[in-house]
Order: structure tokens, then sequence, then C-alpha cells
């Protein structure tokens, strides 16, 4: 039914000119001479997820956690009394991670020159049984959420295969029984930096949407892995968390959440990628009578029409075609899958009704403006390739059978997580107002990064997937570059707080991206 679908997504991103007017966050400044200010550095502890480990690519490696921003903000602290930064290291450069020699996560991707890839024949080497001794400072936990970071036994190997306590803790928290803030907190930190609740909302939006909006249930030991933290838990946790980082008179840093749909895992792939050369003119008809066919349906039942006329090449070579929007789920629309098999079994007969009926029940085409649909970077693959066990012509994914719920972010969810987020960023910059904490708008950041770009120092920095220099492969967590930006801010912060000194990084002495032979 499609012919030769070539979606060559690697090949439609553009590099961002240098040449834009924007605010440039130059690398070249006058000689800083460090300051401490009002701040004690000497015991630096940092908390937070994969962000705050050194998490990229799609997993955590030596390099990655080096080139942290908690590493590098250590390593200018160091210049105004900062004592020792210790981190918990991975084995090697690989990334991946091992229970008892099987296993449970990937190594890091490299870019192959036309998409990312797991780093041919590597084997992750660091297994979660043997428990490195610390206490560390650097405590981000991949994969954390916010009341992560109160639960005990969060590090215990027991819990792990249910889904209770994290493999990462489990490496190096101080006794099966802890919890990550009681890990930090036994080292008396003076000085603190928190980042936490992106996992709040992100692990929902990157699974689709699939988990629930726990937005009203008080109860975190209640909620699946993807679902959205209620905004009060959050709030409470958050201000539990800084009450005890801040009761012997430590100061800190703490930064705020970004919109999903700010990074490349959302905003890479478009809603429309399906050229009309790919779709021939018998199955767009024969798909266009069919959707109009529910579209009658929609309107007698006094709803909006579901979907769009698709677009076949029509010959000639000086037309320009639109692209096809791609087809989805849409689990907030009334179930149709009666009404449908009732109207089309004079035509098809009961058994094929009753089965397109059950396809096309809450389908949609994708929208792209305004309100619009996200489709997840771990979705590209799929499009175009057919679903087993479904007969043709109904078979192939996203143009005649429907990309399922945890291959979308549907409009509605996303109001969903802007909503959490917001509620979110509202009770950070009130907690950190209140106590007198340093504030980074990194929401902001992510902003600015997805629509202008930013400049740092010469090199023109955007959310663009591969080549803006931002995000890794993963399309979620930063780049080495990005990192060193993120320490800038977050210096800048604490400049402002308390009145400290800091020498900023330079762009061009931090890799776009990790080669394959680290």
């Amino acid at each position: 039914m499609i012919k030769n679908i070539k979606w060559m997504f690697i090949a439609s991103l553009v590099l961002a000119s240098c040449t834009q007017d924007e605010v440039d966050y130059s690398s070249t400044e006058p000689e800083v001479i460090p300051e401490a200010g009002s701040a004690d550095f000497s015991k630096y502890v940092a908390l937070g997820n994969s962000l705050t480990a050194g998490f990229s690519d799609g997993a955590l490696f030596i390099a990655g956690q080096n080139n942290s921003y908690p590493k590098l903000l250590a390593d200018q602290f160091s210049t105004v009394g900062g004592g020792e930064f210790k981190i918990p290291f991975m084995n090697d450069n690989y990334g991946g991670l091992l229970a008892a020699g099987t296993p449970i996560q990937g190594v890091r991707l490299i870019f192959n020159g036309s998409s990312p890839v797991p780093l041919p024949g590597a084997v992750p080497t660091t297994d979660i049984t043997n428990v490195l001794a610390g206490p560390f400072n650097n405590m981000g936990v991949p994969g954390a959420k916010s009341f992560h970071l109160l639960a005990n036994g969060y590090g215990n190997i027991a819990g792990v295969s249910a889904g209770l306590a994290n493999p990462y803790f489990v490496r190096f928290a101080s006794s099966p029984s802890t919890s990550i803030l009681a890990d930090a907190l036994a080292q008396s930190p003076t000085f603190f930096s928190l980042w936490i609740g992106n996992n709040d909302v992100l692990s929902y939006a990157t699974s689709g949407g699939i988990g629930t909006n726990q937005t009203g249930n008080l109860n975190p030991a209640t909620y699946g892995s993807n679902d959205i933290t209620d905004p009060n838990v959050f709030a409470n946790v958050y201000t539990t968390l800084t009450d005890q980082l801040t009761q012997n008179g430590a100061k800190g840093v703490v930064a705020n959440i970004p919109y999903v749909n700010t990074v490349p895992f959302f905003t890479t792939v478009p809603t429309n990628p399906i050229p009309a050369t790919s779709i021939p003119a018998s199955s767009s008809a024969q798909l266009n009578q069919l959707f109009g066919a529910i579209n009658q349906i929609t309107t007698a039942l006094g709803q909006p029409n579901r979907f769009s006329t698709l677009v076949s090449d029509d010959g000639n070579a000086s037309t320009v075609e639109p692209n096809n929007p791609l087809l989805i789920i849409d689990e907030t629309l009334p179930d149709l899958s009666s009404a449908i098999a009732s109207a089309l079994t004079p035509v098809l007969g009961s058994t094929t009704a009753g089965f397109v009926g059950s396809i096309y029940g809450k389908a949609r085409h994708a929208v792209g403006t305004g309100s619009r649909d996200y489709i997840l970077l771990t979705t590209r693959s799929l499009i175009g390739t057919t679903q087993p066990a479904v007969p043709a012509p109904f078979n192939v994914n996203g143009i005649s059978y429907p990309l399922q719920d945890n291959r979308v972010l549907t409009a509605a969810e996303v109001a969903e997580v802007k909503a959490a987020t917001d509620a979110y960023n509202a009770s950070i910059k009130s907690i950190a107002t209140t106590k007198g904490l340093a504030f980074v708008d990194v929401n902001a950041i992510m902003t600015q990064l997805s629509t202008s770009g930013i400049r740092f120092g010469t090199f023109h920095m955007t959310a663009s997937f591969v080549q803006g220099g931002a995000f890794g492969l993963d399309g979620v967590h930063l780049t080495a570059r990005a990192n060193a930006f993120v320490a800038n801010k977050f210096m800048e912060a604490i400049e402002a707080q308390y009145g400290s000194k800091f020498k900023k990084y330079k762009p061009e002495d931090f890799p776009l991206s990790y080669p394959a032979s680290l």
C-alpha cells in the first residue's frame, strides 16, 4: 500500500546560523578574582536526578560525570575554599548497568552518521552489587523524582526489580535503609545545589502519557513510575528538602523545571512527516473514502472532524504537495468504535466493519500548530513500518494504523504536564525566595534554546537534535557544552545572591558530542 517511505529526518536538520543578533553570552570576560562572598563552599553537596549526575546520550559514564554541572561548579568553588568533590564514578565510558552480571541498563549512544545507535561492541561493566565506599558529594540519581530523595530504602538492591529502589543509588548508598537526603545531610554540607522535579512530569511525557495524573492524590506510595506527581506533594517534599538542607545555616542554589516540549525528544519528529510521494493515489483515495465516512459520523454526532484529506503524488514534477499528518490515537476522544462498525457493516460486512471500528474508534490525525501534539523521538523508526497481525491496508503505522498512546504526547497530555510544571515552578521560586536561596530559571533557558537559541561565546546553541549543541543523543540530557553553560548560569545566580565571584567556562573548552573512542 505504501511505497518507499524514506524519511530522512537527520538530513532535514539545519545548523542554526551563528550570525543571528541575540544576547551574546560571551566566553570572553575581564580577569576575575574569585571570591566566596557570604557563602561557605567548603562542603558542597549536589542533589538531583540524571541531569545532576551527568547522564548523557542515554547513559551514565565517566566523561559525562566529569562534565556534569555540579562537577564544574565544584571546580570553581575550589578556588574560593571549596573542598573535595567525590563522584560515584561508573567503571568506564561505555555506560550501562549490570545486576549480578545481568544487564539492566544499556550502553551510551553514538551518532553513526545517520542516526543514534548504541556504542558498537560495548557491554556494561558496572555492576550494582559492587557497592562503592562514600560519602559522595554528587548525589544526583538518574530517574529520581522529588519524593524519592526522602525515601528510605531507595538504595536497597532488594527493591530494584519491584521499582521500589534505584539501581544507581544502590551503588553508593551508605546503607540499604538510607535515603538520598539522609546521606547528603550526613556530610554536613555548607552549600548545596538542588535541581529536582523533572522526572515528576518527564516520565509521564516520555511514556506518551500512559501514566496517571495524580493531582489530588497525596500519597506518592500509590503512584506508578510514569505518573504525574501531585503539586501539593511536590511542594511539601521541596519544603522538607530545603528545610533540612538549610537547618544548620547552609546556603544553596536551586533551579526550576523546564517545559518538556522544549527538548528535542518531543520536537524533532514533526506531526506531518509523510511526503505525498510515499502514498500512491490508489491508497490515498481508499483511505480518504474511509476517513471521510468517519468524519460524516462525527458530524452527525455533533463532533469535530477527526481526519484530514490525504495527498498523494499527482505525477506533476512542478507541483509541491504538502506532507501528510500522522494518524494517532487520542484517548480523550469519545469512542466511536460501535458507531463506525454500525455505519460500515452494510458495505464491509459485520466482521470487517467491527475490526475497522476497533482500530479507528479513538483515532485522528495529529495537529502540529496551536494546541498541538508531539511525536516522541523514539517513534520515528516506527513510522511507515507495518503492524504485525493487522491485515493490509490497515497496517501501516502512522498512516493507516494509528500510532498508539505510548508513541505520542497529545495536546491534552501536554496541557496536564504544563499545569503540573507551572505549579512545581511556583513552589520552587516561592521557597527559594523565602529561604534566601539563589535561583536559576532553567525553564526560561530551555524555552529560549527551543525558540531563538542562545549565544554562548561565539557559538549559537539551539535545541535542534544532534546539531544544536545543547542536547545529547537521547534528546533529553545536556551535552558537555550545555552543562558548562548551565554551570555558568548557576554561578551567576550564586553571585547575585551571595556576592560571590567566579571565572566562567568557555564553550570551546567542551565537546559538542562524545566520540566513540572515549
